[in-house]
């Protein structure tokens, strides 16, 4: 039998419980299963006795990430059988410990959703940045609530996508009003120039908005500095250049790659610092199962480092 686990991260009065109860109470989730809520701290909401026995569910609280063991998640399913997990993560854990930690069979980890104030995102970028690394690098699903007009979207994308390229990310504004995508705003760049001429500095804001809006840089020519960072193999005229982003600190560098083709290698070495111009296409990585972006060069020079060559979005 297979026991679903979701996972529910984020510091404390993030929104993780309302989140959960909303979950919990929604009858397409329900449909008359069991289900166990392991609780790994308490914030200011909190789940009543006649909630709970209306949504069939267990609880069970945790105050010690050393608890969470193997033989503790065994105990627990011979106790309460539960058709599914949910789990109110702790907002100071690190989230690679459990995600390294044994689960009795047929459980498996489904979903990991982050929940995230957008209000004070920016702080903990700013100032927590390994905090904000250990709750989001695993997620699925981020959720910012307590979004306003003041909210910086593309600041929360960049950095979410720095550490997380794969996370789907959903705004909440403070009425409830969801949705999953940014207002228009400009970019640094002209989009419509014969060569779109991305500076030294935009390099990460032109790289993520190709992730997320590849077509929109579909056939279009590009001129950008990166580095050379390897072959690939099997195709002698292809390479991946790009940046490494600096999330958190020196030991957390998150490749900002991109696949380029048609590259004669002659000129320059692995490593070496590149200005490529190309046009650009897109294709379908179903490892992945999206589009990504690839650039057909039309010419690449070897050129002289960067002094700092990281990309920052903080």
């Amino acid at each position: 039998m297979t026991v679903p686990v979701y996972l529910f991260t984020g510091f404390l009065e993030s929104g993780k419980t309302t989140l959960i109860k909303d979950t919990l109470s929604s009858p397409d989730f329900t449909e008359n299963e069991k289900s166990l809520l392991i609780c790994c701290e308490e914030g200011m909401e909190e789940y009543s006795k006649e909630e709970l026995k209306k949504w069939k569910t267990d609880i069970v609280y945790v105050d010690s990430f050393e608890n969470i063991t193997y033989e503790w998640f065994i105990q627990l399913n011979k106790q309460y059988k539960p058709d599914r997990i949910l789990i109110e993560f702790n907002g100071t854990w690190d989230t690679k410990p459990f995600m390294d930690t044994e689960m009795p069979i047929g459980w498996i980890t489904v979903q990991i959703v982050s929940c995230v104030d957008a209000s004070t995102f920016e702080m903990y970028a700013q100032n927590m940045k390994q905090m904000i690394f250990n709750q989001l690098v695993y997620s699925d699903l981020i959720i910012f609530n307590r979004c306003s007009d003041a909210t910086n979207k593309r600041f929360i994308r960049n950095n979410v996508k720095a550490i997380n390229k794969n996370a789907q990310i959903i705004y909440e504004s403070l009425d409830g009003t969801v949705t999953d995508q940014l207002a228009p705003e400009e970019l640094p760049f002209d989009l419509n120039a014969d060569v779109i001429e991305v500076l030294d500095d935009d390099y990460g804001l032109f790289y993520m908005d190709a992730l997320d809006n590849p077509d929109k840089y579909k056939n279009k020519t590009v001129q950008i500095k990166g580095i050379a960072i390897s072959a690939v193999q099997g195709d002698k005229k292809a390479m991946v250049m790009g940046r490494y982003a600096m999330v958190c600190c020196a030991d957390d560098l998150s490749l900002c790659g991109i696949l380029v083709r048609n590259v004669d290698r002659s000129s320059f070495n692995q490593n070496d610092w590149v200005l490529l111009k190309g046009v650009i296409h897109v294709l379908y990585n179903s490892e992945y199962n999206r589009n990504f972006i690839v650039i057909d060069a039309l010419e690449v020079t070897k050129v002289d480092a960067l002094s700092d060559p990281y990309v920052y979005f903080s």
